[in-house]
């Protein structure tokens, strides 16, 4: 039961390093376009374009709502709550961030991507509520 919850656990994992490759790629092309060089961004990575900047924004999101889904797991592993219910919503968090990535780093529409931010917080309630369920 518990490997449930390891797949969509390494899927967010990945899916960090894919964020991270994005960063790269992004400000790499800021250097390559000669848009700002390394003085510009020693102390501040505010000069770096837009695209650049998004992506680094985003990157950080990997470890905001992301650190309680990672708790969420660990939690619900130990307390056997890790079932196709879990399952099923720690796959939907994992692609709420996802679409989140796509839009923050595309056309950052925000009403978008505070709807998908939203549902996956709901995700991580309604997983709380399977812990404390189980735990209960």
């Amino acid at each position: 039961m518990t490997l449930k919850l390891i797949y969509p656990a390494l899927a967010q994992i990945f899916w960090t390093f894919v964020v991270l490759v994005i960063v790269f790629l992004r400000r790499k092309k800021a250097f390559d376009n000669r848009e700002v060089g390394m003085a510009d961004v020693a102390v501040s990575t505010e000069r770096y374009p837009e695209p650049a900047r998004l992506a680094a924004a985003n990157f950080s999101n990997q470890f905001e709502t992301p650190v309680l889904f990672f708790a969420l797991v660990l939690i619900a592993t130990h307390v056997g709550a890790a079932g196709y219910a879990m399952a099923a919503l720690a796959w939907a968090f994992v692609a709420t961030r996802i679409v989140h990535t796509l839009i923050h780093t595309g056309g950052n529409d925000l009403r978008r991507r505070a709807l998908v931010f939203a549902a996956g917080v709901a995700c991580l309630f309604l997983m709380w509520i399977g812990v404390v369920v189980a735990i209960l």
